[in-house]
Formats: structure tokens, C-alpha cells, sequence
């Protein structure tokens, strides 16, 4: 099996499609505040969560990357569907670079740690040639039981079509006011927010645990991602669905999950088990 490539940050060159892209993106954002309506404003929200929520932190992350759960399979792959709502790629890419992450978490090789800058773990490694130039490989190594999976095969291939989709029947129904709101501002709220995942709980929070890279819970990342925010629990307990360990760490994707428990979509959950939940170390937030 073939190592993915390691190119150092100083030699990597700006990824121009993408950057590109991120601009066009931005302006849409910005231009959608000119356009304001309750009615784009519940659109973009509701698809926040379908995408953010359900695609990306239910889906990508605790489902497809850690199997912290089971649904069935019409369920886990409507999931990835939305997840590539996001723009942030398809599950196959998303999932072999999160497992990278954890692997060499905050270490050489981490391909979005702030050892390497604060603008770097924020969107730098994006902008740029990923750290792994050989995707493939990168793939076949961290996630090669989806790779073996017809429909996240397909899906990587054309993981932009659903977000096209979604840009024609929004531009249909409310024009370009409503395709800013529910795709472009929506979009770059939801990359910045996982983002920060990245950034922020690996420089500001508090420690709960003493796990081996920089970790930290922060309420605010928390709050809008979903629960994602509580990353040092995460990292300590990466097979855990549940994030939020204390009651007052809400964790919104978990009450969702819990909510799935009872209708009988969810099971073989995993949840991290502790008697005592430690006070965490005080530190800058």
C-alpha cells in the first residue's frame, strides 16, 4: 500500500480552482445581506442544519468517519448526501483526512494543525495543495472501507451535483436573493464554522483531559457547529457519539442522535461512560 506524499507547508502552492471558488463564494455572502427576508433567512438556517448538522457533524464526522453509531442504510447514505451540501467535499475525502487528523493530531503530518499557523489550521490547508498530495493513496489508507463502497465511490465523483441541484430549484423558486441566502452565505458560514473546529479548539478552551495533542472545549464553536466544539472530550473519546460529557456542555447533535434512539433509526450507539466528570483546567477562552 502507497504512503500519501507529505509536502511541507513553505513548498505548497495555492490550489487556484479552489481559491477561486472560496472568492466567488465570499462576494455571494456578502451580497446576500442586501437581500434580507425572514422567509431566506429560515431557508439558509434550515439548510444549515441539514448540511452542517445532519451532513457534516451526524454524518461525515461521527457516522462515517468514527461509526460511533449505526443507521440504516437508505439513512447513512441520504447522511453523506447531505454532507456534500456543505461544499466541503465528499464523504471519502472528508473521512480519510479526519482520520489522518486523529492519527497525527497536532503532530508533522497533522494536515491542519496550528502548529503550522493559525491561519493555516483555519482555511490555509484548503487554499493551498493538500498536505497529501496523493489522494488516492491518502484514501486507500484512512478510509478504505468506504473506498470498497460503490455509492461513496460514485458519490466522490460527483459530490457537486446535489449542491448544483439544490442552486437551480432555489434560483426557481426565489431567484438570486434566495441562492445567495441558501447556498452562498450559507455555504461560507458552515465552512467557516467546521473550520474553526480545526483552529480554534486547538488554541482557545478549556482541558477536560490530558490527551497527547491541544485540544480544547470551547462553548462557542460548540454552539454553532452542532456540538463539535467540546473537542478535547472528542479526541479523549473519539469513538463516542456523545461530545458534550457535562449537562451544561449542550451538544445538539446528540440530542438529535438520542431523538433517532427512540424512533428506532439509531442503534449500537457509543457513548463514552463516565462516573465523574472532572472540573476542566482553566484556561483562556
Amino acid at each position: 500500500m502507497s504512503e500519501a506524499i507529505i509536502i511541507p507547508v513553505e513548498e505548497q502552492k495555492w490550489n487556484i480552482p479552489v481559491v477561486i471558488s472560496l472568492v466567488l463564494f465570499h462576494i455571494g455572502a456578502v451580497a446576500a445581506l442586501f437581500y434580507f427576508s425572514w422567509t431566506n433567512l429560515f431557508l439558509a438556517t434550515f439548510l444549515y442544519w441539514i448540511a452542517g448538522g445532519l451532513g457534516i457533524c451526524l454524518g461525515y464526522h461521527r457516522l462515517h468517519t468514527h461509526r460511533s453509531y449505526k443507521v440504516p442504510r437508505w439513512m447513512e447514505c441520504m447522511l453523506g448526501i447531505f454532507g456534500t451540501l456543505s461544499l466541503q467535499g465528499s464523504p471519502l475525502a472528508w473521512v480519510a483526512t479526519h482520520r489522518l487528523h486523529h492519527q497525527k493530531s497536532d503532530q508533522e503530518g497533522d494536515p491542519h494543525t496550528p502548529n503550522d499557523g493559525a491561519w493555516w489550521s483555519h482555511m490555509g490547508w484548503v487554499l493551498f495543495n493538500r498536505r497529501n498530495a496523493n489522494d488516492d493513496a491518502l484514501i486507500s489508507k484512512y478510509a478504505p472501507d468506504l473506498a470498497k463502497d460503490n455509492f461513496y465511490v460514485q458519490l466522490n465523483k460527483y459530490h457537486w451535483v446535489p449542491v448544483a441541484l439544490l442552486s437551480a430549484v432555489l434560483l426557481a423558486i426565489g431567484g438570486m436573493p434566495m441562492f445567495l441566502w441558501g447556498v452562498c452565505l450559507r455555504i461560507v458560514v458552515g465552512l467557516h464554522a467546521t473550520w474553526l473546529v480545526n483552529s480554534a479548539t486547538h488554541m482557545w478552551g478549556s482541558r477536560r483531559f490530558a490527551t497527547r495533542d491541544d485540544s480544547r472545549n470551547n462553548w462557542w464553536v460548540a454552539a454553532i457547529t452542532f456540538g463539535e466544539g467540546w473537542h478535547n472530550n472528542h479526541h479523549a473519546h473519539p469513538a463516542s457519539a456523545r461530545h458534550g460529557l457535562a449537562w451544561y456542555e449542550v451538544d445538539l447533535s446528540w440530542i438529535t442522535l438520542r431523538a433517532w434512539m427512540m424512533m428506532g433509526l439509531a442503534h449500537d450507539v457509543r457513548e463514552a461512560k463516565i462516573a465523574v466528570v472532572a472540573a476542566p483546567q482553566s484556561e483562556a477562552a
